[in-house]
């Protein structure tokens, strides 16, 4: 057991395809409670990152810690298990399902007797948790394909939310959502900090990055580049370290 500050740390981690090196010994600190911004340019690494963090690849090298204690991240199921969850840009809805139907697919709620869905209880259930993070959604019988694309953004995170992560990714939250819709993403990110969850916005958005973000972790080419204190940088010295 390791005594320390992180909920998560990745450690020398290395991952390559055939000849291609797209991560090279990269090692990342998350703390407790805290918001990372993850910044590069394409293909600098950040989805193959990611993706071994959520057991979506193996790193050919590398350890990874989480609360201390060594972990060996073999699948999503995984590091679900672990405590990660991840909100992808597409938001990973079905369109045709309502909002309950989509916060429970997979693990629905039944009777014991012939698997019956318990429809009652996951509507109350669902509107209990849009309910305690804020979300902005008067109709929970709802299809998600009416729904805003701000909406739908805020729904795949609080189903994420829903299984008690201690650490939520977030894959560019707000690339396609237009300026209020914007704004209403922000304030769901920081009121899971509140909450004590630790959170990775990956993000083309600077400005995004500097409204929440606690430090900026600058992959460049596969490698870490450096981290910065937000409060302590600004845009220019991020995009320098980027390019």
């Amino acid at each position: 057991m390791r005594e320390n500050n992180y909920t998560l740390e990745m450690k020398n981690i290395h991952k390559s395809f055939g000849g291609i090196h797209a991560l090279i010994d990269v090692s990342l600190e998350l703390r407790h409670g805290e918001i990372l911004g993850l910044v590069g340019d394409n293909a600098a690494g950040k989805s193959t990152l990611m993706k071994i963090l959520t057991g979506a690849y193996q790193a050919n090298r590398g350890r990874i810690f989480f609360e201390g204690r060594e972990v060996h991240i073999t699948n999503p199921r995984v590091s679900r298990q672990v405590g990660i969850e991840m909100v992808y840009q597409d938001f990973e809805l079905c369109p045709n399902l309502n909002v309950p139907a989509n916060l429970f697919l997979g693990r629905e709620i039944t009777g014991n007797f012939f698997k019956a869905l318990k429809n009652r209880q996951m509507e109350n259930k669902a509107v209990e948790i849009l309910g305690r993070l804020k979300i902005d959604i008067k109709n929970s019988k709802i299809k998600a394909n009416r729904l805003s694309g701000g909406q739908q953004q805020a729904l795949a995170i609080g189903k994420a939310v829903s299984f008690n992560p201690k650490v939520v990714i977030m894959d560019e939250p707000t690339a396609s959502l237009a300026v209020m819709e914007i704004e209403k993403v922000i304030d769901l990110i920081l009121r899971f900090k509140e909450q004590g969850i630790s959170i990775i916005l990956v993000t083309h958005r600077l400005d995004d990055i500097f409204k929440v973000s606690d430090r900026i972790f600058v992959l460049k080419h596969g490698r870490r580049v450096d981290v910065k204190e937000t409060s302590q940088t600004n845009k220019d010295e991020i995009i320098k370290l980027m390019f």
